[in-house]
């Protein structure tokens, strides 16, 4: 597998003869229904032949403007592997002509999660990406303080999840009238007879409908009850091992223990971390729909709260956050405005629509561009593309990670399985297992 970016005069047909592979095998690959519509700037998947990363019997020639970390996404390898293959110890060595050889790497085996909400688009998105899949996880089963569960309309992934050899994870949360209620979980911590009745709750539902593990996503936990929703943990942890099944928590985007804030403070990464089987990191919204225009998961920044994480989890009990969505802003952004959610195909659809280049911040890995519409309304995008996955699966992969988790199916982006299944295999799980 490789990964280039589309430069004026490109066309798929001249992309495809330039690395030996089919128009259609590219369209394919990265989900394009329109072969003869490029945006300058557009990443492309070349798709690779066989179960390595990487295996060039050519060498790379350095670029201008190439960094080390930038030729490593490209052919998909770890920038460590790229260093040690070609004995540098600083990624700056590396200047303009020097010729790199590119190492082959053995795919690892890590798990994957992807959550999906109820409707035909989720359906769809799981029959197609299942068997890329460890766990899917139907969100959610919304709590309320007695310990009762609102009903889930679930029945169709789960029979999708299965079809396709992905372990259904059920999701309970707080996530009531479109938000997640800190009052509610306050309340439900706080009275024994309720945690009790939720757990006899939860036990049920898996029985009755297939799922093999469980997933905690309480949040804005009040920092005083954080203790109490320790002990819940325990006990969901303790009772449902006994039926076989495994608890996983979703942990908000620290980068400290003290980190301050309603959305962090009820969350303790070690505790958690000793108590259930995995955690995943909820590492996207930096960028989101009701706030400022940025990248949605930024490198730079998701790198320091996977740093934090094994610092004090042990890295096989963590899986990563990953969007596979963007925003549109409308400029100049102002407070209480919101942004459109866009796939990547309707992202850079519309980058080939608006005319559009496509520009790549180096820091955050992630693409961008603006345009302006109809009524002279200046835009700006940031979404996720090749490079960007492709830069954040190299963190997994540099840390150990036990895998990823994706927020969330339903979106088109066609590319990110490509690139996933290129970089890892991806384990299979059965009930009891």
């Amino acid at each position: 597998m490789r990964i280039v970016v589309v430069r004026k005069g490109d066309t798929l047909w001249r992309l495809a003869r330039r690395y030996g592979t089919t128009a259609e095998r590219l369209a394919d690959v990265n989900g394009l229904t329109d072969p003869d519509a490029l945006a300058v700037g557009q990443a492309i998947v070349i798709p690779g032949t066989d179960d390595r990363l990487a295996a060039r019997n050519e060498p790379h020639q350095v670029a201008g403007g190439e960094s080390m970390s930038s030729i490593a996404n490209q052919y998909g390898v770890s920038l460590k592997s790229l260093m040690q293959q070609n004995g540098i110890f600083n990624p700056a060595l590396a200047s303009a002509g020097s010729m790199l050889s590119i190492p082959a790497e053995t795919k690892p085996t890590i798990e994957a999660n992807g959550y999906v909400q109820p409707g035909s688009a989720g359906e769809a998105e799981v029959r197609n990406n299942a068997a890329s899949l460890t766990y899917v996880s139907p969100f959610s089963y919304a709590v309320s303080s007695d310990g009762s569960l609102a009903a889930l309309d679930d029945a169709a992934l789960i029979q999708a999840a299965l079809d396709g050899g992905a372990a259904p994870m059920m999701v309970i949360s707080n996530f009531v009238g479109g938000t997640f209620d800190s009052d509610i979980v306050s309340r439900l911590l706080n009275d024994a007879n309720a945690g009790s009745r939720l757990i006899a709750n939860v036990v049920s539902v898996m029985q009755a409908k297939g799922y093999t593990a469980l997933n905690v996503d309480f949040e804005y936990v009040p920092a005083a009850d954080k203790e109490r929703y320790h002990a819940l943990l325990r006990q969901l942890t303790d009772t449902l091992h006994h039926y076989g099944y495994l608890v996983s928590s979703a942990l908000a985007p620290k980068t400290s223990s003290a980190q301050q804030g309603l959305l962090y403070e009820g969350h303790d990464y070690a505790a958690q971390g000793k108590i259930v089987d995995f955690v995943i990191l909820m590492t996207y919204e930096w960028g989101w729909f009701g706030g400022k225009p940025m990248a949605v998961a930024p490198l730079n920044e998701v790198n320091k709260v996977v740093r934090y994480a094994v610092s004090v989890i042990p890295p096989d009990k963590i899986l990563m956050g990953m969007p596979l969505y963007g925003y549109d802003w409308t400029l100049p952004y102002a407070e209480g405005t919101t942004a459109e959610t866009l796939s990547h195909k309707e992202a850079v659809d519309r980058a080939v629509r608006m005319g559009a280049a496509i520009q790549y911040d180096e820091q955050a890995e992630s693409p961008y561009y603006t345009y302006y519409d109809g009524s002279g309304k200046e835009h700006i995008v940031w979404f996720e593309d090749a490079r960007s996955v492709q830069a954040k699966y190299n963190l997994v992969k540099t840390y150990g990670l036990r895998g990823v988790s994706f927020w969330v199916l339903g979106v088109s982006f066609a590319q990110n399985w490509y690139v996933l299944n290129a970089n890892f295999h991806i384990a299979k799980r059965s009930a009891g297992s």
